[in-house]
């Protein structure tokens, strides 16, 4: 175990480890406790070093409590007895000779646990060997004999023989023998606490290694999709809250990759949109300008020649080439408009939504006169701001585009109405629907119907096609803009 990383529990807040790295140094700089800059299994091991040293605090005042009260009780039990002993030993040693009577006392209470017995002549010399009977190397320490030592007791019981009195015998409390083995029993059971909790932690240190591996994992694999790499995988591990987060992690993953695709669909649509865009507008000005500007310059040559003629120039031929000139200019104008329409319907912003919408299906029905183009809108504001307006446009016009086009329909029906704090729009059509998922699609389908769905999604709303049939029906819910009666009002002005 790596116990460099977890400073003493005593450090205060200016201590600081040298090995801690640079942001633990500037957070210990800044005044903050280096707690943050820990590992979750530096943090849960300092937890449980923190409850075993407390754990240890409360069994020692326990432990010297119950021994304090032990030792007390033992050498008062140990004096009392001995009292009685010594009261006994005199009483029934009368055919003991005076003289030797002491020697004898001194002799049979040399060893006693607790106590020590000191005989004493009349003279209150000691009788007997000045050697002391106990031991005189203690194995307590100072400090733990002092916490559990109780008051020294000190009895003293006449000898007499025969009515003289010979002596005295003083009965001294001794708990230092008791203190002794009170220490042995803290030391043997202090060293095995020890032993277990080092192994206890070593298994923690290791457990603790197992349990947030996930957690490793977890952050290799944020790393990867911090570099864009929606790859990223976790294997589910065994714990149960870790599992979830790691169903989680690789649900997140695999979204995140499902957009990056999606963006890059969009992205290749977008590019084939433009490109499709500029050759179809390409065409259109071959096509219609081209042969209209050839017959404005065929007619212009025309009106030169025969007004350089030798003779008066024709009324009747100049006439009639203004009057081809001007159809040539009418049929540019129209094209034009419609190019310009196509690109930027020029209504929007200047007139009604609802006007806009119902131009816009005039100019079908012109272009169709064999389609019906209905419209309902009514109940609408004049604007919802240009990106809404806008994109209700190109939805009802991509919408009508696809049902004359790809889907042979012979009437179109667009509906647009205000419902609380959403523009709902539906259009619908008779024709035959788009083609089903195993069916070849029409070339252009896929991409209008991608648009307005990007388009809708990108303001927040909703893009639902029912192709069950007859024909197809697309329906769209945008929310209002809160802001949109400023537009409004500035689009007045």
């Amino acid at each position: 175990m790596d116990f460099a990383r977890v400073p003493a529990m005593g450090l205060g807040v200016d201590a600081r480890p040298t090995n801690l790295p640079m942001a633990a140094a500037a957070a210990s700089r800044a005044g903050r406790w280096p707690w943050s800059t820990w590992s979750t299994r530096a943090r849960l091991i300092a937890v449980v070093l923190f409850i075993d040293a407390l754990a240890a605090l409360i069994s020692c005042g326990v432990i010297v409590l119950n021994a304090r009260t032990a030792v007390r009780v033992e050498t008062r039990a140990s004096l009392a007895t001995v009292e009685s002993l010594v009261a006994d030993t005199i009483r029934l040693s009368e055919t003991t000779p005076p003289e030797s009577l002491l020697q004898t006392l001194d002799l049979r209470f040399k060893v006693l646990r607790h106590v020590r017995v000191a005989v004493l002549d009349d003279a209150g010399a000691r009788v007997g060997s000045a050697v002391p009977t106990h031991r005189t190397v203690r194995e307590a320490p100072g400090w733990f004999a002092d916490l559990i030592m109780p008051p020294i007791e000190r009895h003293t019981l006449p000898i007499t023989a025969k009515g003289q009195q010979l002596g005295s015998a003083q009965i001294t409390t001794q708990p230092l023998d008791e203190i002794d083995e009170i220490w042995g029993y803290a030391r043997a059971l202090s060293l095995t606490t020890a032993a277990i909790n080092v192994a206890m932690l070593m298994a923690l240190y290791v457990a603790l290694g197992r349990i947030l591996a996930p957690l490793r994992r977890l952050g290799v694999g944020l790393t990867q999709l911090e570099h864009h790499d929606y790859t990223a995988r976790l294997a589910p591990p065994g714990a149960q809250e870790l599992a979830v987060i790691a169903e989680r992690f690789n649900k997140v993953a695999a979204a995140l990759g499902e957009v990056r695709a999606a963006n890059g669909r969009l992205n290749r649509q977008l590019l084939t949109a433009q490109d499709d865009e500029r050759r179809r507008t390409a065409l259109e000005l071959h096509d219609e300008f081209g042969p209209c500007l050839f017959a404005l310059e065929a007619n212009a040559a025309s009106i030169a020649r025969i007004a350089s003629g030798p003779t008066e120039p024709s009324r009747e031929k100049l006439t009639a080439r203004a009057a081809e000139i001007s159809a040539i200019v009418g049929q540019v104008q129209t094209v034009n408009r419609e190019l310009l329409n196509r690109l930027r319907p020029h209504g929007l912003g200047q007139a009604p939504l609802a006007t806009c919408l119902d131009l816009l299906l005039r100019g079908f029905a012109q272009r169709h006169p064999g389609l019906d183009f209905v419209g309902r809108f009514d109940g609408l504001a004049r604007g919802y701001g240009d990106l809404v307006d806008l994109t209700v446009f190109r939805c009802v016009q991509e919408s009508a585009t696809n049902a004359v086009r790809h889907g042979a329909a012979t009437r179109v029906e667009a509906e647009a109405t205000e419902t609380g704090s959403h523009l709902t729009v539906t259009i619908r059509d008779n024709g035959t629907g788009l083609p089903g998922p195993g069916a070849p699609a029409e070339p252009g389908t896929g991409l209008g119907l991608s648009g307005m769905r990007e388009r809708v999604e990108a303001l927040g709303g909703t893009f639902a096609l029912d192709n069950a049939g007859p024909g197809a029906i697309v329906r769209i819910m945008i929310p209002v803009p809160p802001d949109r009666g400023d537009e409004n009002n500035a689009q007045s002005a």
